[in-house]
């Protein structure tokens, strides 16, 4: 083993760091980079996030930050952490404010040359059927009772009320009043792309994925109604902590124990959250397959428009891992970090049993995205877990400082992308230079057998909040 001395980091293998217990930690951190990639941990404070997510009760084996991992609120985005079921607690910092944040992705035989004299015209349909920025509304309207049945059953509402199709549930990880169907700001993202390679023909055969095959991705969350549930829960739990006894370095991670009323409310509360941002994603779907048969004429049944998979990537689950010999029930906080199942495991759903679950990781707009699927290593070292994105590595001050006087847009055209988007700075903010190189994070999960990659996705239309 060699140690980063200044940094206290203990290299266990080549894709596994650790950070030895010390003080009140009551488990190690565990961080999955290459080299270059832990020198960008290193420049912020994501040690000490994970570091001081290692000192809530009842954490198990170890603290986990992905190699995607930069700072965040409490836990750095990027971040996994397990509870015991009986003497753990529940952090709604751990979890984000953009609860059931995450992507869905849409597959269809159209080639990108089918959709190349249209692709302007694409991209403003897009553009006009999902509203985007910040509190951007759409024309899914609920009120009352309406909303109660959004937030119990997410995305079996939407496909009950018309906008899908009863497939589509089978393909979810999971089965706001006027901002349903709505992107959002910040990351949020459309993008139309193209199948550009695949690595693994098995499994992409198993997902329905072929090279040259264009696919949509859809990456967004539960909006204003997930931060307010995140708000209000850190606020309610940490006038508790004291008599808790509960002592933490960073009141970020402020956290209730599991049995306690406040747990029960958080997670009910949660839960709500997540579904909303099901029902959300598949309300989006449904307008984007309208925008397709706006602009080419045809019926969304005639474009294979079809549903590989919807993953969260901000929640905390109930879940069982082998755990020091034996086998818990513990609660997985997923903060920035997706659920990586492998082949065989009974929750992924019966399609891709063999194959492992779809894993949905977004790189930037400017160059790829990929689908992976779920390897043993993930339960063995990280919870089921593996990467959620590029992750960035450039704060959007700085990313909107560095990219003045530039014409992002004729850059993005340069290569071949078409991009509509809402806010002044948008685009500065989400350039590529502020993200990591998503090929180069999953690379590392792979290599730690968190996952595998099946295919690697290109945009050419891209429509941003």
């Amino acid at each position: 083993m060699s140690v980063t001395a200044a940094s206290g980091v203990v290299q266990l293998d080549e894709f596994r760091w650790m950070l030895p217990r010390q003080g009140g930690m009551r488990v190690p951190g565990i961080l999955f980079a290459d080299r270059p990639l832990l020198e960008k941990m290193l420049s912020d404070r994501t040690l000490d996030q994970v570091r001081n997510a290692a000192h809530l009760p009842g954490i198990l084996e170890a603290s986990i930050a992905m190699p995607d991992a930069h700072w965040g609120y409490g836990l750095p985005v990027g971040g996994v952490v397990a509870t015991d079921e009986h003497e753990g607690v529940v952090s709604p910092g751990a979890v984000g404010y953009d609860i059931g944040c995450g992507v869905r992705l849409l597959r269809s035989p159209l080639t990108r040359a089918e959709l190349e004299p249209h692709l302007d015209a694409l991209a403003d349909a897009l553009y006009r059927e999902v509203p985007c920025g910040v509190g951007s509304t759409g024309a899914v309207r609920v009120h009352g009772a309406e909303l109660d049945r959004v937030l119990r059953d997410g995305a079996k509402w939407a496909v009950a009320s018309g906008r899908g199709v009863p497939g589509d549930l089978d393909h979810c990880e999971e089965r706001g009043r006027g901002q349903l169907g709505t992107l959002g700001s910040g990351n949020h993202f459309l993008e139309v792309q193209e199948v550009e390679r695949i690595v693994d023909h098995d499994a992409a055969r198993a997902l329905g994925l072929a090279a040259g095959d264009v696919t949509v991705m859809i990456h967004c969350g539960s909006r204003g109604l997930g931060h307010q549930v995140c708000t209000d829960h850190v606020r309610d739990v940490s006038r508790r902590l004291a008599g808790w006894g509960i002592a933490l370095p960073d009141r970020q991670l402020a956290c209730a124990p599991l049995g306690s009323d406040e747990a029960s409310a958080y997670l009910g509360a949660m839960r709500a959250a997540a579904n909303f941002a099901w029902a959300n994603r598949q309300c989006i779907a449904d307008e984007v397959r309208r925008a397709f048969e706006s602009v080419l004429g045809r019926p969304a049944e005639t474009l294979g428009l079809s549903l590989v998979y919807d993953v969260a990537h901000n929640i905390a689950k109930f879940e069982r891992h082998a755990i020091s010999g034996g086998t818990r029930r513990c609660l997985v906080h997923r903060k920035g970090a997706t659920r990586s199942f492998p082949p065989g495991h009974s929750e992924v759903p019966e399609a891709y049993r063999a194959t492992g679950q779809p894993v949905l990781v977004p790189g930037d707009m400017g160059r790829c995205s990929f689908v992976l699927v779920g390897r043993p290593g993930s339960m063995a070292r990280a919870f089921g877990s593996t990467c959620h994105g590029a992750g960035r590595q450039m704060s959007r001050t700085q990313a909107v400082r560095e990219t003045r006087g530039r014409d992002l847009v004729a850059e993005l055209r340069e290569q071949g992308i078409r991009v509509r988007y809402e806010g002044r700075d948008t685009l500065r903010e989400e350039t590529s230079e502020a993200y990591k190189d998503v090929e180069q994070v999953v690379r590392v999960c792979e290599g730690a057998d968190l996952c595998r990659i099946v295919a690697r996705l290109r945009p050419f239309v891209v429509v941003k909040g």
